[in-house]
């Protein structure tokens, strides 16, 4: 279990992030060791990972700031590159970093077998992480405590608390503390390691088919070769492809070359630049909430689906819209229905109709996971037309 999930209010890249968890760290242990580890990689746990973090364990409690590298088996510009001293020591100092070549810049790195990819995993004593970033990143030291000091509990996670007002400088960890401290060591990872920020490299990390292809979700192929195909929901039929990327999630379809996906950064901003597309990068088809989620199935101008999900002994706060109507068919469960003053049990295929206005809470109190249908209408359907009159979470 997560001894805790830190959010922040708004992103201020990853030293202001690693700085934050260091200080929630340190109000517990100021000389606990920590890992930081990307959420978008793929990493055998293996023998050689177990060593080398052993031999990086050593050095953060000698006080070194550690990076993993991995050796590059191909001349790829979507990686930061550190140049290590010639001979090969399980602790090797770093001599440059290098941010993202090109093409031919990173081939000759990779001939001259002095360059290992920063793989973005440190590791560390967090006092000593506090420390160097007291004093080579002064702004974002203040911004992080400040934050972490003023922050909230909330159910399962801990806020930040704003900090927009202090100019907190948006700068990775690398430029603002490894490329500055004298304190930087590299230990080289020689397990099975991938980078997911691009389709290639899932493709890259993926098992394949006879045709070289990663298939996922409903998806067929015929006489296809070197491509991605991923479905969440829809089915895809593919026909004499080759290094493709098709990629259908639940509102949006992509396809482009997989051998030349780097432009995917620039697809996104232009997206949420535009006002008819910005809710495909701001609005997750699905979304969480503390008693449970909500996926939306449908939307139109004045009437949208949802389907809900309602974890066991929990239930939604007592509450009322001004501008939209409910209709709820239960599907899997039973749920405990409170309109106006009447309290009911709805079992499956059974329905109830919710009128603008009217107080109403619906809850599981059984010891199942409850799923419904919901079909709202109205003039207004956006998630802040809900007035909580009781709430269990504290958001009324």
């Amino acid at each position: 279990e997560p001894l805790s999930i830190i959010l922040e209010p708004q992103p201020y890249n990853t030293a202001f992030a690693i700085t934050a968890a260091c200080l929630a760290i340190a109000a517990r242990n100021k000389n606990a060791i920590a890992h930081i580890m990307p959420s978008d990689q793929e990493m055998c746990i293996d023998r050689e990972y177990m060593q080398a973090l052993g031999e990086a364990r050593k050095a953060a409690e000698e006080g070194r700031l550690v990076l993993f590298g991995k050796r590059p088996d191909a001349p790829s510009s979507q990686f930061g590159y550190i140049r290590v001293s010639s001979e090969e020591n399980p602790i090797m100092a770093v001599e440059e970093f290098i941010e993202k070549p090109d093409r031919k810049q990173a081939q000759e790195m990779l001939a001259s077998g002095r360059y290992l990819w920063n793989s973005g995993m440190f590791m560390f004593r967090v006092s000593s992480f506090l420390k160097e970033c007291e004093s080579l990143a002064p702004e974002i030291f203040m911004a992080a405590k400040t934050a972490f000091e003023a922050g909230k509990s909330d159910l399962d996670f801990f806020r930040l608390a704003d900090v927009g007002d202090m100019g907190c400088p948006e700068l990775s960890v690398d430029v603002a503390i490894f490329e500055k401290t004298s304190l930087a060591s590299v230990v080289h990872l020689a397990t099975r390691w991938h980078d997911l920020g691009t389709w290639q490299a899932l493709w890259r990390s993926a098992r394949r088919d006879a045709g070289n292809n990663y298939l996922k979700g409903p998806v067929h192929a015929t006489n296809a070769t070197n491509s991605l195909i991923f479905s969440e929901r829809l089915h895809v039929e593919a026909s004499r492809v080759d290094d493709l990327a098709i990629i259908a999630s639940e509102d949006a379809i992509y396809v482009g070359p997989l051998s030349a996906d780097e432009n995917m950064e620039q697809i996104t901003r232009r997206l949420s630049s535009d006002r008819q597309t910005a809710h495909l990068i701001i609005n997750n088809k699905t979304s969480y909430r503390p008693w449970g989620k909500f996926r939306l199935i449908f939307r139109e101008k004045n009437f949208q689906i949802k389907k809900i999900f309602v974890k066991p002994r929990k239930r939604l706060s007592l509450q009322k819209h001004h501008h939209r109507s409910e209709y709820w068919v239960i599907v899997k469960g039973t749920a405990s229905v409170q309109l106006e003053e009447e309290k009911s049990l709805l079992n499956e295929n059974e329905s109830i109709y919710i009128p603008p206005g009217k107080v109403h809470r619906l809850a599981n109190d059984s010891g199942q996971m409850l799923e419904l249908i919901e079909i709202q209408s109205g003039t207004y359907l956006g998630e802040d037309d809900i007035i909580r009159l009781k709430d269990e979470f504290g958001r009324t």
